[in-house]
């Protein structure tokens, strides 16, 4: 039995490791080809220098598209637009799509399609996926990434709450997570969360490690 008097030594091995192993040091010039305050704010996080540009890129996919393949085609096209206009930057475009029941939603049109979208997604669960494409003269990456998202059932009251005060017409599905009614009527995610946001940072990550020095 140890006596309670006996002083005891712990042993602890310390471990050091160089911060600057988990940034990201990419020389050359990035290019954000986004105007999403969302978007900047992610990159911003991971440490990233970068500049904001974006093009009038028209957002059609075919019709016979797969849901799944349609973020990645348009963040491909969003991006291949400064082809043109680039030497050494490094572009990073992103686009998101909601999916419920098997139909894209868009950004809504106005407000009357954005109270239709809600109350589609009211009460249900519906797919989430954002393209990426990082694009240089070298080479192209596109990926995506799928988030479950599950919203209670929402009255009409909050639902035009939400639209009047948030005015979510620059979203796809006509909301925001990290608004009001990401806090009040998403029950439930399966997947990241920052996705859902606009940008799957976890992947961006690893894809921008062969970019860095």
């Amino acid at each position: 039995m140890v006596s309670s008097e006996m002083p005891i030594i712990l042993a602890c091995e310390v471990v050091q490791y160089d911060l600057n192993w988990f940034m990201l040091n990419i020389s050359r010039p990035i290019i954000l080809a986004s105007q999403s305050p969302r978007r900047q704010q992610l990159l911003q996080a991971l440490g990233l220098t970068f500049e904001v540009k974006s093009k009038n890129v028209e957002e059609h996919f075919p019709e016979e598209m797969p849901t799944n393949e349609i973020p990645t085609f348009l963040a491909k096209k969003k991006a291949v637009a400064f082809e043109e206009e680039i030497q050494e930057e490094l572009v990073i475009a992103a686009d998101t799509i909601v999916v419920h029941n098997g139909s894209v939603l868009n950004k809504p049109k106005d407000r009357a399609e954005a109270v239709e979208m809600l109350q589609r997604l009211s009460g249900s669960v519906h797919e989430v996926i954002t393209g990426v494409c990082l694009y240089t003269k070298a080479q192209q990456t596109a990926f995506s990434d799928l988030t479950y998202v599950t919203f209670k059932t929402l009255t009409t009251e909050e639902i035009y709450y939400y639209i009047d005060t948030y005015a979510p017409f620059d979203k796809a599905g006509s909301y925001g997570a990290q608004e009001w009614m990401g806090m009040v009527g998403v029950e439930r995610i399966e997947g990241s969360y920052f996705n859902v946001m606009g940008l799957p940072v976890h992947r961006l990550y690893e894809h921008l490690k062969a970019y860095s020095q």
